[in-house]
C-alpha cells in the first residue's frame, strides 16, 4: 500500500511538470492486478433527468394529459383565422374581367400586365371594337402582351365580391404591376418575419413571440381595410404577413413541444386540416360580404378575417410558456412553478414523486439562464447539414407547386371565368394531401415518406415538362393529370419538410431552424407572383430548374436521420446525435462496425494490460 502511495504522488509530480501519464496505470498497481483498487474507484454520478424531457420530466408530470390536450386545443383554434387571411390574395386582390366604356379613337398605348383579362371594348356604346395592333417584330407592347386605348372601364369581378382592391383603384393597363406587387409585399414579409420572429422566440421565448405577433396583427390587419391607395395597402400588406408569419410560427412550435413523440404527427395533422378548412370556407366567407351599404364589400372582408384573432388576447393570460423551452435554457425557477401547475392540473402528487425530478431541479437553482442563437448551428457538424435539406426541399416543393398550378389551367381559358373551379380544386388536393400524409407516414416514417413524395413529385415534373407544349387534346389531359399528381406530392413534401425541420432541431434553436425552413417556403411561394410580373416568361427554364432540384433533394433526403418515436432534442448535443440510419433493416448476424454506437467506443476502456505490460510501465515510473 506504501508503493501505491509513492506511485501515485510520483505521477502527481511527473503531471506539474507537463509530462503526460495513461490514467489506466494509476489505480492498477503492478502484478496480476487486474482490476483498480477500491480506493481509487471513480465516483459514477447518476443521470440526469432534467434534460430528457419526453423521458422522464413530462411522464412524471402525467404524460400528455388533461393539460397539455387542452392547450393544444387552443393552438388548434388560429389555425382556421391563419388559413383565411393566407389565401385572402385570391379574393382581395383578383383579377375582373374588363369593359372599355369609353376608349380613345387617336390611340395611346397601355399595357395590361398579367394578361388573362377578357376585355370587350365598346365605342360610346355603339359596339364598335377599337382594334389593338402588334408591333412590327410580330410581338406586342408591355408586360400583358396587349396595345389598347382606353379612357374609362368597367371592371367586374368574378370571385363574389362586387369590388376589391383592383377595381377600386382602377389597378390595370399600366397600373397592372402593381397588383404583383402588393402580392409580393405580403409573402416578402411573411419571410422576414419567419426568421426575425424564429430567432425571437429562440431568445424570448414563444409566449412573447406569439402575443406580440397577435397584437400587431390586429393593428396591421385593420389598418390595411382603411386603405386610401395601393402604396398604403401594399406597405400593411408587408406587416400583416410579417405578423402572421410570428404567430403561425410560435403555435407551430408550442403545439410540437406539448406533445410526446406518439402524439406529435397527429396533432400536427389537425392543425393542417382545420388551415385547409379555412381555404375551403373562404369563399362562403366573402359571399357574406358582398354588397355591404356602409363600405366597401373588400373592406369589410378584410375586417371579418382580421376580427377573429381577437379571441386569442386571453392567451396573454391562459397560455403558459413552453415547459420544454425553460428547461432547456436553465430558466430552473419559472421551470418549477410550471411544473407544479401542470401536475395540479393533471391530478399528479409530485410529493410522492420517486423520480427525483424536483430534487434535482431544486438543486439546479442556482444557475443562471443560457440562451442560444441560431448562429451556434455552424459550429455543429451534422444538424446544418440536414437543416440546409429541409430548407432545399421545402423550396423546391413550394416553388415547383406553382409550376403544375399553372400547368393544370387551362391557356386558353380566362384566370377569372375558371376562378372557382381552379381554387377548389387546389383546396381538394390540399385535403387529399392531408389524408395521404397520415397513412403513409405511420407506414414509411418521416424520411421514408418523404422520400416517396419528392420521388413522385420528380416523376410528375419530368413527365409534364415533355407533354408541356403538345397541342393534341389526349397530351394535354395527360399534362393535367400529371399536374395535379405534381401538385399533390409537391404540398405533401412542403408539409412533412416542415414538420421534419421541428422535430430534430434542438428547443434551444428550433424558433431559428423552424423559421429557416418557412423562409424557404416562402421564397418558393415567392415565385408566383414574380413569374406573374413577367407574364410567365421564362417559365419552361423555370419548371426545368425546379425539376432539377427534386433530383438533388432526392439524393440529400437519404442522409437525414429519422425522427419517429425519437424524443425531440433539447441541446445542440443532441441535435448532433441524430445520425443517419439505414432505409433497410440488415440482416441479424450481419457486423456493423462503421456504425457503432456511442456506448462500444468505451469498450477498449475495459482490457487490460498483461502483467508484464503493467510491470513494465510501473518500472517506468519508479525510475523517472
Amino acid at each position: 500500500m506504501n508503493f501505491i502511495v509513492f506511485l501515485t504522488n510520483r505521477v502527481i509530480i511527473l503531471r506539474e511538470r507537463g509530462q503526460v501519464v495513461n490514467k489506466g496505470y494509476l489505480c492498477r498497481g503492478f502484478g496480476r492486478l487486474r482490476a483498480p483498487m477500491p480506493n481509487c474507484a471513480s465516483v459514477t454520478q447518476a443521470p440526469r433527468l432534467l434534460p430528457h424531457v419526453d423521458g422522464s420530466v413530462l411522464p412524471s408530470l402525467g404524460g400528455f394529459g388533461k393539460h397539455q390536450k387542452q392547450l393544444v386545443i387552443l393552438t388548434w383554434i388560429p389555425a382556421l383565422f391563419i388559413g383565411f387571411s393566407q389565401f385572402s390574395d385570391y379574393f382581395l386582390l383578383a383579377q375582373p374581367n374588363g369593359t372599355c366604356v369609353q376608349p380613345l379613337v387617336n390611340g395611346s398605348n397601355w399595357t395590361m400586365g398579367s394578361l388573362t383579362l377578357p376585355v370587350t371594348v365598346t365605342n360610346g356604346g355603339i359596339g364598335t371594337p377599337v382594334p389593338y395592333f402588334p408591333l412590327e417584330n410580330g410581338t406586342r407592347d408591355g408586360v400583358g402582351g396587349m396595345q389598347c386605348a382606353c379612357k374609362e372601364w368597367k371592371l367586374e369581378l368574378q370571385t363574389g365580391l362586387s369590388q376589391n382592391v383592383v377595381t377600386k383603384w382602377n389597378l390595370v393597363c399600366d397600373s397592372a404591376w402593381k397588383v404583383h406587387i402588393a402580392k409580393f409585399s405580403f409573402l416578402v414579409g411573411s419571410i422576414f418575419g419567419y426568421l426575425v420572429m424564429g430567432v425571437m422566440a429562440d431568445w424570448f421565448g414563444r409566449h412573447p413571440v406569439l402575443i406580440v405577433s397577435v397584437l400587431f396583427m390586429l393593428v396591421f390587419g385593420l389598418s390595411v381595410a382603411f386603405s386610401f391607395n395601393v402604396t398604403m395597402f401594399s406597405t400593411l400588406r408587408f406587416f400583416e404577413g410579417f405578423c402572421l408569419a410570428g404567430l403561425t410560427l410560435s403555435l407551430y412550435i408550442l403545439r410540437i413541444e406539448l406533445c410526446l413523440p406518439g402524439w406529435r404527427f397527429s396533432m400536427t395533422m389537425v392543425a393542417s386540416f382545420l388551415m385547409v378548412g379555412g381555404q375551403l370556407v373562404m369563399p362562403g366567407v366573402v359571399s357574406l360580404c358582398r354588397d355591404w351599404p356602409a363600405r366597401d364589400d373588400w373592406q369589410v372582408l378584410q375586417i371579418i378575417i382580421i376580427c377573429p384573432f381577437v379571441l386569442m388576447l386571453p392567451f396573454i393570460w391562459i397560455f403558459p410558456e413552453s415547459l420544454r423551452w425553460l428547461l432547456a435554457t436553465q430558466h430552473y425557477r419559472r421551470s418549477k412553478a410550471m411544473m407544479l401547475c401542470i401536475a395540479r392540473k393533471n391530478q399528479v402528487d409530485m410529493t410522492t414523486e420517486p423520480s427525483g425530478i424536483l430534487t434535482e431541479l431544486e438543486h439546479e437553482l442556482h444557475k443562471k439562464p443560457k440562451r442560444t442563437c441560431i448562429v451556434k448551428m455552424t459550429s455543429t457538424r451534422n444538424l446544418w447539414k440536414n437543416i440546409v435539406v429541409l430548407c432545399v426541399n421545402s423550396l423546391t416543393g413550394y416553388g415547383i407547386h406553382h409550376c403544375f398550378a399553372r400547368s393544370m389551367m387551362d391557356p386558353e381559358a380566362p384566370v377569372s371565368a375558371m376562378f372557382h373551379a381552379d381554387y377548389y380544386t387546389m383546396a381538394g388536393i390540399a385535403v387529399a394531401t392531408c389524408l395521404a400524409l397520415c397513412p403513409a407516414v405511420a407506414f414509411m416514417g418521416r424520411r421514408g415518406g418523404l422520400l416517396t413524395f419528392m420521388i413522385i413529385t420528380a416523376l410528375a415534373s419530368l413527365l409534364q415538362l415533355g407533354l408541356l407544349n403538345c397541342e393534341d387534346t389526349l397530351n394535354r389531359k395527360f399534362s393535367v393529370a400529371f399536374s395535379i399528381i405534381g401538385m399533390f406530392s409537391s404540398h405533401a413534401v412542403s408539409t412533412l419538410s416542415i414538420f421534419f425541420c421541428a422535430e430534430i432541431t434542438p428547443t434551444v434553436i428550433r424558433g431559428g431552424g423552424l423559421g429557416l425552413v418557412l423562409a424557404s417556403a416562402g421564397f418558393g411561394m415567392l415565385t408566383a407572383p414574380i413569374m406573374e410580373l413577367h407574364n410567365q416568361k421564362g417559365y419552361f427554364l423555370h419548371h426545368m430548374i425546379f425539376a432539377a432540384c427534386t433530383l438533388l433533394c432526392i439524393i440529400c433526403l437519404l442522409l437525414l436521420p429519422e425522427p419517429r418515436n425519437q424524443p425531440l432534442p433539447e441541446s445542440l448535443a443532441d441535435g448532433e446525435s441524430y445520425t443517419r440510419q439505414p432505409l433497410l433493416t440488415h440482416r441479424p448476424g450481419e457486423q456493423h462496425l462503421l456504425l457503432t454506437k456511442l456506448g462500444d467506443r468505451d469498450l477498449y476502456s475495459r482490457v487490460h494490460d498483461t502483467p508484464r505490460r503493467a510491470s513494465m510501465v510501473g518500472f517506468k515510473c519508479v525510475v523517472m
